[in-house]
């Protein structure tokens, strides 16, 4: 019943998005203007992860799962059986 109510406000879920897209933004702006300190960035973070080769396999295993589930997840006429 809860799943019910909450898809019938789809806004909130962008707003949701929305805010996590923007406080990431605010801090890769941050770590490039504070370039002297010790404050990362988001390249930095993944240069880190991806120097070696687990970080690799599982940053690769998390670009496939979203990219899963945002694209192919809700498509469901490619995965429909021809003439039914």
């Amino acid at each position: 019943m809860v799943a019910m109510a909450a898809a019938g406000h789809p806004v909130i879920g962008y707003l949701v998005w929305a805010a996590l897209f923007g406080a990431l933004f605010v801090w890769e702006g941050i770590g490039l203007v504070r370039s002297g300190d010790a404050f990362p960035t988001l390249s930095d973070t993944l240069g880190a992860v991806m120097r070696y080769p687990a970080g690799r396999w599982a940053l690769f295993a998390l670009w496939l799962w979203v990219g899963w589930h945002t694209f192919i997840r809700g498509w469901h006429f490619l995965l429909r059986d021809g003439g039914h």
